[in-house]
């Protein structure tokens, strides 16, 4: 499974109504940690594949969706579960921090 781009546009249908879980992973392409951990995600959406949704958010290109989710830096990872955040990572996560994440609820 690939790593869906959200926008602002589609990030209500994509996220906030999805039926399983959803990692949003906010990005831009000037954060060295942001692309540090896209390879981790990538791999991520593999192994969760049908239990988890992956999406990204470019921050640069989609401001409104950060700024209504409270990101204040970058990267942040949030878990969505029925529309809510129910886990927020700030930073560049090693892989265990952000799989311990998922497993507490999925």
């Amino acid at each position: 499974m690939t790593v869906l781009d959200v926008t602002d546009a589609t990030f209500a249908d994509e996220v906030l109504k999805s039926d399983i879980p959803v990692l949003v992973d906010y990005w831009a392409d000037w954060c060295a940690p942001c692309r540090q951990i896209a390879p981790i995600i990538d791999e991520l959406a593999r192994t969760y594949e049908g239990r988890v949704k992956f999406v990204k958010v470019d921050t640069n290109a989609n401001p409104v969706t950060p700024a209504d989710q409270l990101v204040r830096g970058l990267p942040t990872l949030q878990l969505f579960v029925n529309g809510e955040v129910v886990e927020s990572l700030q930073g560049a996560k090693p892989k265990t921090v952000i799989v311990k994440a998922l497993q507490e609820h999925i």
